[in-house]
């Protein structure tokens, strides 16, 4: 019996008022911590602050409005290796060149919503000051664990298979040739897309080069890079205890998180604050949290820090051939020298804009989708 091909359906995003009104009342009975006076942020979460990010979640932000507005993005589901995978899928508007694909990977604490505010940007440059020949067709899947994908039942999927559900996702949606995007955790899956499917991925770009594994022997590496391993390695003792979380134990974590939505706000916002290059809006904020909420996918989506730890090392060897671009964001978390990126890359770009951190596609859209138009430019006819 022939194969049947997964048969991706339109999706709607929609809120029972019940989970609204369960949310509110959580908010509002929030038990809340002692903190000690002028701690601020020093000790993680500033509660003054949180207090007041929690008031307005229970009794003045408007989640209908936001939902209305995400829902004007098309949205589907589909079926991959028994997962159900939600995902945006815009095309481009009023094309005057050759369009190319363009899959969108997100990292953590997100979901599709990092990129909701370029999605328009790099669909219809043209009415919004750019060329309309630099149009991409967008693909924004929702990782498995996250978002309004499928969490799933068994272990999480790490970034090697996620590349994999995204070569498979392009295939149904007719793409043979695509570029690929991503930061964050959506930085390997793109890394990945390109080590595995350097056939198809026509280039890949990517905000950050990751958190740096290296076995090899350190007096191979340059001064520049044996300084990067030396920052990260001290980012990761001063900032890194939610990582190391995630990675050992992150059931007991979720537990809590899952339970309390003024937990769940502090765990994300910490970060959201800590990793960006502007202070993001309460509404942009709450969006993003009350996915989470809403989707009980918090549990699920620390689980993929488990499943990526247990990636075998010379996966981290791997040089990736495919033309790449980076972005270097100034507030980004570890910004890799060149002589990094060279080594673990075919690097035909490099540029540091002069605004924005670890979530650059939510926080400076229009100059996200700038730096996208200007790297995939050559390679659209490759496509």
């Amino acid at each position: 019996m022939p194969d049947v091909p997964p048969r991706p359906e339109p999706f709607t995003l929609h809120t029972d008022p019940a989970a609204l009104a369960d949310l509110r009342s959580r908010l509002r009975a929030t038990r809340w911590p002692d903190a000690p006076e002028d701690a601020g942020w020093s000790l993680g979460t500033d509660v003054a602050s949180l207090r007041e990010l929690v008031a307005y979640w229970a009794d003045g932000f408007d989640w209908p409005a936001q939902e209305a507005a995400l829902s004007r993005l098309p949205h589907f589901r589909v079926s991959l290796a028994g997962l159900g995978i939600h995902y945006v899928h815009a095309r481009a508007v009023a094309p005057s060149g050759p369009v190319l694909p363009l899959v969108l990977s997100h990292g953590w604490p997100d979901s599709f919503w990092r990129y909701s505010q370029v999605i328009a940007l790099l669909t219809d440059p043209g009415a919004h000051g750019g060329d309309p020949a630099d149009a991409f067709d967008v693909v924004v899947p929702d990782m498995p664990g996250y978002g309004y994908s499928d969490r799933p039942t068994g272990p999480a999927l790490d970034t090697v298979a996620v590349a994999g559900l995204w070569a498979r996702l392009m295939t149904v949606l007719g793409y043979e040739r695509f570029g690929a995007a991503g930061g964050d955790i959506g930085s390997g899956v793109s890394r990945f897309l390109a080590l595995d499917h350097p056939d198809r991925v026509v280039a890949v770009h990517r905000t950050d080069g990751g958190l740096p594994v290296f076995t090899g022997d350190p007096a191979t590496l340059a001064p520049e890079e044996r300084d990067f391993l030396a920052g990260a390695a001290a980012w990761g003792g001063s900032e890194g205890a939610y990582a190391a979380m995630h990675r050992t134990k992150p059931q007991t974590a979720a537990v809590g998180l899952t339970d309390s939505p003024a937990g769940l706000a502090a765990w994300i916002v910490e970060k959201l604050r800590s990793w960006s290059d502007r202070s993001l809006t309460l509404d942009e904020v709450l969006t993003n949290l009350t996915i989470y909420w809403l989707t009980g996918t918090i549990g699920s989506s620390m689980r993929m820090y488990r499943a990526n730890s247990a990636i075998a090392p010379e996966q981290h060897a791997r040089r990736v051939e495919v033309p790449s671009g980076f972005s270097l964001f100034p507030g980004d978390l570890v910004r890799p020298p060149r002589a990094w990126l060279d080594r673990t890359a075919n690097v035909v770009r490099v540029t540091e804009p002069p605004r924005g951190g670890h979530f650059a596609p939510i926080e400076e859209p229009e100059l996200y989708a700038q730096e996208l138009r200007d790297f995939f430019r050559p390679y659209r006819v490759s496509a």
